[in-house]
């Protein structure tokens, strides 16, 4: 995997990304990998697959008091854990 060095970043900014990382329970790396995963890989509630279905269209088969909402929370929560 490569890796990406940005400098003079405003203090500011850099702050926002720390308190932001704290909210979320990760280091700053992690959350500026998630941001840029968020921004430039398709999410997995939009990505298509083989038969032309998104996930979406899975959600729900298996009997469940959740909303798709909260699925689909869980999931990004689940790649969130496995990229770091």
């Amino acid at each position: 995997m490569g890796e990406i060095i940005v400098g003079q970043l405003d203090q500011q900014l850099i702050e926002a990304v720390e308190k932001s990382a704290a909210a979320n329970n990760r280091s700053m790396e992690a959350e500026l990998r998630s941001l840029i995963e968020e921004r430039y890989r398709p999410s997995l509630a939009s990505r298509v697959e083989d038969d032309g279905r998104s996930i979406l269209d899975y959600v729900g088969i298996a009997p469940s008091n959740r909303t798709t909402e909260e699925i689909v929370a869980d999931i990004r929560a689940m790649r969130d854990e496995w990229g770091d």
